[in-house]
C-alpha cells in the first residue's frame, strides 16, 4: 500500500515494546506517563506501532484524529 500523501512505496514500519515507561505531552497541555493511549494513532498499551513514509515523512493512518482522551482530560485513568 503506497503512502497516503505522496504515493511512494518507501514505507517504514516502527514497532517497539516499551512497557509502561512512555511519556507523552500535548504542547501547552496535559502530560501522561505510562502506557500508550490507544486513541493517538501510534499503538496502545506497551506497544508503539506505526508506519511512516521515507520519502515525505508522513505518518500513515486515519487523520485527523478526533480529540484524544489526553487532550480532553481533567483526571482520567488511561
Amino acid at each position: 500500500m503506497p503512502c497516503q500523501q505522496c504515493e511512494s512505496e518507501r514505507l517504514a514500519v516502527v514497532s517497539a515494546k516499551s512497557n509502561d515507561r512512555n511519556y507523552i505531552t500535548i504542547l501547552d497541555g496535559p502530560e501522561h506517563e505510562g502506557y500508550i493511549p490507544g486513541d493517538m494513532g501510534i499503538g496502545s498499551g506497551d506497544t508503539i506501532e506505526f508506519e511512516y513514509c521515507l520519502a515525505c515523512g508522513q505518518i500513515q493512518g486515519m487523520w485527523p484524529l478526533p480529540e484524544t482522551k489526553l487532550e480532553a482530560r481533567a483526571d482520567y485513568d488511561l
